[in-house]
């Protein structure tokens, strides 16, 4: 049970208050931040889940290497513990602040310290109870001519596996990786990516990073949306844009720095944002918590966003503070959530990833409809979750599989879903990559990967017939030299509307094996796939010469 009195630290005289924080008692949480590097004595009264504004971030507790001032973050950190409450660390990496002193690594001393950090957070809170949430990466969309953050004045990018462009994208590696390296240390925590203009200005920028290290099998729990952008947006274009965003990303979304303020906002037009948004905030079963950045006037970081004035001892409620208050207590029931993370350490119910039947034996032909048993980021990931498919196949079928090949098929594909099959490799060999598939379109492609590294190049499917998917035709992937021992196959859609009825892995022979100057082939070994699938051995990733390229 909750306390009803609470102790708070502040920058003014610690006291007791009486008063219920707004959302207590709810489906979710409504939060706020520290301020001015502080928790006042009166957070509690309204909020019930914290977010330190700056004294988390790297920049602010690893001042120089191997030092560590912990005590800003504590003090958010110890509120949230002893008063029963709901505590986000925020950020481990951004590209805006952190500890000055990398600017000048080079890439390989930037990785080393990257881990240095993220192991320094782990060692200091997971011995006092862990870390409820964390944003793990922070604002790192690419948009117009750069990232959201300052990323390339470090080697953070590179030090994390780079970004490259593919077919026009980025690929965002760093990020997933990020996202990897953090589930070692914090494997019970939920783990955020958040950014900002993505409800409004770069809503397609952000869920694309989204579904990029998706693919890349980065263990990333939910999206946070910051909300900075919404000041002024209708309550009809706001809904849309967030349901866009949970249709496509298909995971739970955090409100997490929400504020309607700057020089023309007035107390009405601020009410009438907050009475705009708030609800659908609230009474959306997928958005997971709500955090709003800065309550006390003259005390955040955009003007008019406060929603009390304070003068002296005094404080005085703005009118959106007025609506938020009558407004949770007439609909505090109203509030849904169904995502599994109530703010509290992850406790989602999945289904561990296996076989459908058993690991199919490679060389062999693997049927396309027999994905992973897993489920939606798991085994697969689907962009809508109904099935448009006319088989009738199995139960977990939110791919949608269809009658056509040689009997089933996974169609109605679109870009950036992906399904994955467990293998058992039984030599290590070259094998060539040979699919049966079809596309009535002149844009449909796919791409092969083994273990979340890519091993062949984007893979063009060729029209089989204008506008119709019943003709099937065999097609080449190309050659890939595989390690002996159990895999995970995955089938990434890079172009839409292409059906996949099978593929087969055939050795090559010794006349047809491709020379080490003719492939840019990956040997894969068992590799840690970062609680995606069930964990395998670590081994080193060399290229055909022999030459170490990555070590995990």
């Amino acid at each position: 049970m909750r306390k009803q009195i609470l102790f708070a630290s502040s920058i003014f005289a610690t006291t007791s208050l009486f008063a219920a924080p707004l959302a207590d008692g709810g489906a979710k949480f409504l939060g706020n931040i520290t301020t001015h590097g502080a928790v006042r004595s009166d957070m509690g009264t309204y909020w019930n889940q914290i977010t330190a504004e700056n004294e988390c971030k790297w920049g602010s507790i690893n001042t120089a290497e191997d030092v560590y001032n912990w005590s800003g973050c504590d003090a958010a950190y110890n509120w949230a513990k002893e008063e029963g409450r709901h505590f986000k660390f925020h950020a481990l990496i951004w590209g805006s602040q952190y500890p000055a002193w990398i600017e000048s690594l080079s890439a390989e001393r930037t990785k080393e310290v990257i881990e240095k950090w993220m192991k320094a957070v782990a060692d200091h809170y997971n011995p006092m109870g862990g870390i409820e949430m964390i944003d793990v990466v922070n604002e790192a969309i690419f948009a117009g001519s750069d990232y959201h953050s300052g990323y390339t004045k470090t080697k953070i990018i590179e030090a994390l596996g780079g970004d490259s462009i593919i077919n026009g994208k980025h690929t965002y590696t760093f990020v997933a990786n990020a996202f990897k390296m953090a589930r070692e240390y914090f494997p019970n925590s939920i783990l955020i990516y958040n950014d900002y203009n993505t409800i409004r200005w770069n809503i397609d920028e952000g869920i694309q990073l989204v579904q990029q290290i998706q693919s890349q099998g980065a263990p990333v729990d939910a999206y946070g949306m910051q909300s900075h952008d919404v000041t002024g947006m209708s309550k009809s274009d706001f809904e849309s844009a967030l349901t866009k965003i949970h249709n496509a990303v298909q995971i739970p979304l955090y409100i997490t720095e929400y504020d309607i303020g700057g020089d023309d906002i007035t107390e009405e037009s601020q009410k009438t944002d907050y009475a705009n948004h708030i609800p659908f905030m609230w009474e959306t079963e997928w958005i997971a918590g709500i955090t709003l950045w800065g309550y006390v006037d003259g005390a955040t970081w955009i003007s008019n966003s406060g929603l009390i004035y304070e003068n002296g001892n005094r404080v005085t409620d703005k009118a959106a503070m007025t609506w938020l208050k009558e407004y949770f207590a007439k609909n505090l029931t109203k509030g849904k959530n169904t995502t599994g993370l109530n703010g509290n350490v992850a406790t989602l119910d999945t289904v561990p990833q296996e076989p459908y039947k058993i690991a199919v034996e490679i060389p062999g032909k693997i049927e396309a409809e027999e994905f992973d048993i897993g489920g939606q980021t798991q085994s697969y990931q689907d962009a809508d979750l109904e099935n448009q498919g006319d088989a009738n196949f199995r139960t977990d079928d939110a791919v949608d599989i269809v009658l056509g090949g040689s009997g089933y098929a996974i169609g109605y594909t679109q870009a950036g879903e992906w399904m994955e099959y467990s293998v058992n490799v039984s030599k290590t060999e070259t094998y060539e990559i040979k699919l049966n598939a079809s596309s009535g379109l002149e844009t449909s492609s796919l791409q092969f990967f083994v273990d979340d590294e890519a091993v062949t190049d984007t893979v063009k499917i060729p029209q089989t017939g204008e506008s119709t998917w019943d003709a099937y035709q065999e097609v080449s992937a190309g050659k890939v030299e595989l390690s002996a021992g159990e895999h995970v196959l995955k089938i990434l859609i890079t172009g839409s509307y292409v059906n996949v009825d099978y593929l087969e892995l055939e050795k090559v022979t010794e006349e047809e094996a491709p020379s080490a100057s003719e492939t840019t082939a990956i040997r894969l070994g068992n590799v840690l796939n970062s609680g995606k699938v069930p964990l395998k051995k670590s081994q080193k990733f060399v290229d055909l010469n022999g030459r170490q390229v990555l070590k995990k």
